[in-house]
């Protein structure tokens, strides 16, 4: 493989990790639309690029999300009981939502992202947060939610920081307690999509080489080693840089992003 998209995976990460710990957004937003030009512009063929965009920016979700998890547990920020409430929904939607998406075309997969991106954006762009209600619903409420934030996570290529955190603050948690439980949500999540894809990755003969799956392993290794490493410092500026301004410019350049692999790839 060309040095080239090695540094590309590697400068990925570090522009991931950053705005992950400056904004407090997951990767995948990004991750996806720059991995499914990236593999384009390798050759890889058209009816693969998407699917192995969205598995290998779930794949690295796992490093980083079991640190981020660690940390607010140390700070006592993880309510693992509602963790372990929306596990059997979260396994059965992300695995499920994985073998759905082996079956879905390139073109609806690009559709769905580029139409969860634009919802992304306006929830950034305006701060919209639901309103509270007083508790969180039974057990059969918990399982439904896991199981479709489940799936539109496998869809996405995302961690469910953004579903899972609005879903928490309309029950009244606390925004800190939200974002917590919200990051120990992630990893189960992302283990079951990347099980997901790998297991149904394995039955289609034209991945490229070095492919586990969908998951291609040197982007995996490259943005996991440099976003682990770079999204500390983007937490620690968030008190000094002008938050507003960058996330507004995030969200111009999101847009942007995904849009372009809409019309390129």
């Amino acid at each position: 493989m060309d040095i080239a998209f090695w540094l590309i995976y590697l400068g990925v990460g570090i522009f991931v990790g950053f705005f992950a710990g400056l904004l407090g957004i997951g990767g995948g937003s990004v991750m996806v639309p720059i991995l499914s030009l990236t593999f384009a512009a390798q050759g890889f063929s058209s009816d693969h690029v998407v699917h192995m965009a969205l598995a290998t920016s779930m794949a690295t979700i796992i490093p980083g999300g079991i640190a981020s998890a660690w940390m607010h547990h140390k700070h006592q920020a993880v309510n693992w009981l509602v963790v372990k409430q929306l596990l059997p929904g979260i396994l059965v939607g992300t695995f499920s939502g994985a073998v759905i998406a082996h079956f879905s075309s390139t073109a609806f997969l690009k559709m769905f992202f580029v139409g969860f991106i634009c919802f992304l954006a306006l929830q950034m762009l305006f701060d919209l947060k639901p309103k509270s209600r007083h508790a969180l619903p039974g057990a059969g409420g918990m399982f439904a939610f896991g199981m479709v934030m489940g799936v539109v996570s496998s869809f996405a290529g995302i961690g469910g920081a953004v579903l899972s955190i609005a879903f928490l603050t309309w029950c009244n948690f606390r925004m800190h307690d939200a974002i917590g439980t919200a990051a120990a949500i992630g990893v189960p999540l992302a283990i079951a999509g990347t099980v997901g894809f790998v297991t149904t990755g394995l039955f289609d003969k034209g991945l490229p080489q070095w492919s586990l799956g969908y998951v291609h392993m040197p982007a995996f290794a490259g943005i996991a080693i440099t976003s682990f490493l770079i999204a500390p410092l983007g937490a620690k500026l968030a008190h000094r840089l002008p938050v507003m301004v960058l996330r507004r410019v995030f969200v111009v350049f999101l847009v942007a992003l995904a849009v372009k692999m809409a019309v390129s790839v």
